[in-house]
């Protein structure tokens, strides 16, 4: 499978079902029995910069300094890797820590190992001539997610919900990212959408919309979401995770270490580890390189959770999802999400 997945709008959701179909084609990876230390990890999209990590700490040989043999499989939508993890294709999944919570209420116990940003690094971007001047506006308007059931899509449906509008009270369109969302924007296909860098970067730079929200830095989460955002995480199902202490305790090692690499460096250096095609599919070298300037502020150095904003995860998604709205109190937050690696991993990188 391709590294840097492309897909079309309105193609998302059939290339999730087709990448869960050709993954589920594979031998069953670590979590049905294989070698402990061969750890198969599907993203949400591994040139999205909120995900920046895992092909970064590839690129700069941590795993392999841990004695792991990481494959990296990527899927633009979280739901969709989401999906494969809870059918045992895989191992992991980088992508956003809400969907932990969210599967918990259907049955299924998910939780993050590794914490590597507690805001959501996602921009609400609006069209030149769309009329959107405040959060209120995009009542009644196309707005593009990245695939329903993302965490693009909860986020979309949390400011509507604050301005008192439901599902029907907006069209929601699957438009991706990179140049998919770019095309939808520029060709009236979405008014507004959720994306992250680097597709916020070119969007900007060819003057194509204006940032309504940033929720790639603390103060401008906190004014969305009345708080921060535990985001871009790694995440396993907990009974790999207890059965693989020692596995996981090694992710963390080599994720926390990146972590401080990102923090440590600028974004034209960082650039320079990942593969050529990440800068040429987001505008040339440049350009992918602000774009994680932009972005790279949003990482933490511990990897490890802030509970006051998992909490706030909580209550965002109460205000809403239909499975947790009411029942904010049976949700058991700890089962969600452990600091148990990333303290660890941190203590031993002196992050």
């Amino acid at each position: 499978m391709p590294r840097n997945v492309r897909t079309t709008l309105g193609a998302v959701t059939l290339a999730g079902l087709a990448v869960v179909a050709m993954t589920g084609c594979r031998t069953q990876s670590a979590a049905a029995g294989g070698n402990a230390d061969s750890v198969t990890i599907m993203v949400g999209g591994l040139d999205k910069v909120i995900y920046l990590p895992a092909e970064l700490t590839e690129r700069l040989g941590y795993f392999k300094d841990e004695g792991l043999d990481v494959q990296l499989e990527s899927q633009p939508s979280g739901a969709n890797a989401e999906t494969a993890l809870v059918a045992g294709q895989v191992d992991a999944v980088v992508g956003f820590y809400d969907h932990t919570i969210d599967l918990q209420t259907k049955g299924k116990c998910i939780e993050s190992v590794v914490q590597f940003a507690n805001v959501p690094g996602e921009v609400e971007v609006v069209g030149k001539n769309s009329g959107i001047t405040g959060t209120g506006d995009l009542v009644g308007k196309k707005l593009g997610v990245t695939s329903p059931g993302s965490s693009t899509d909860f986020l979309t449906q949390y400011l509507l919900n604050e301005q008192g509008a439901g599902t029907d009270d907006y069209t929601t369109v699957t438009a991706g990212a990179g140049a998919t969302f770019i095309a939808a924007l520029q060709n009236g296909g979405i008014d507004a959408g959720m994306t992250t860098d680097p597709t916020a970067q070119q969007i900007a730079e060819q003057g194509l919309g204006d940032v309504l929200l940033d929720m790639r830095t603390e103060q401008g989460t906190r004014d969305a979401l009345g708080g921060l955002y535990p985001a871009s995480s790694i995440y396993m199902d907990c009974d790999y995770v207890a059965a693989h202490k020692e596995t996981v305790q090694k992710l963390a090692n080599a994720f926390v270490r990146t972590l401080g690499y990102i923090s440590d460096h600028d974004g034209a250096t960082i650039a320079q580890q990942m593969p050529a095609d990440y800068a040429s599919g987001s505008g040339g070298a440049q350009t992918y390189a602000a774009a994680i300037d932009a972005s790279k502020g949003m990482f933490g150095t511990t990897g490890v959770m802030d509970a006051d904003g998992a909490q706030n995860v909580l209550r965002v998604l109460g205000e809403f999802n239909p499975n947790i709205k009411g029942h904010t109190g049976d949700v058991d937050l700890s089962a969600t999400y452990t600091t148990e690696f990333a303290e660890k991993a941190a203590t031993a990188a002196g992050n």
